[in-house]
């Protein structure tokens, strides 16, 4: 895999509205605005921290996958989003390697990008996202 860069570190929540002064007001970050994503049943909030950004990630529901992960292991880190180009070919190619998916094929995510999840067994414990910026 050639990742570009970290495109963020996404950070589970209970509340964008209580998060994101700590981001902002004392940690200094720019606040980027809030996006509701709909496929994944949550409400984000980024933040800009040099080339990359931190990904406030706030249930919508119950049923949200955020919502699962933070009834057994409460609020932190989720994931770590690794940006790539030509993101089907790597995807193909992880799961050729052997690596257990998430998502065989990307999905639309925040702000447009084109998102899928590797799964963390296949990564010593690390959920992997790669993101595909919109064009």
């Amino acid at each position: 895999m050639s990742p570009k860069r970290i495109d963020h570190i996404g950070i589970a929540v209970r509340s964008l509205e209580q998060s994101v002064p700590l981001y902002r007001d004392v940690l200094g970050l720019k606040f980027l605005g809030y996006e509701t994503v709909e496929s994944e049943q949550v409400r984000v909030a980024f933040m800009e921290i040099g080339e990359s950004r931190i990904e406030l990630l706030e249930p919508l529901s119950p049923d949200s996958p955020i919502a699962g992960y933070m009834e057994k292991k409460g609020e932190g880190i989720h994931h770590i989003a690794l940006r790539v180009d030509g993101i089907e070919q790597e995807l193909d190619r992880l799961s050729a390697s052997g690596f257990r998916l998430i998502h065989e094929r990307p999905k639309v995510g925040a702000h447009g990008s084109r998102v899928a999840f590797v799964h963390p067994k296949s990564t010593l414990g690390v959920l992997y996202e790669l993101c595909q910026p919109e064009d």
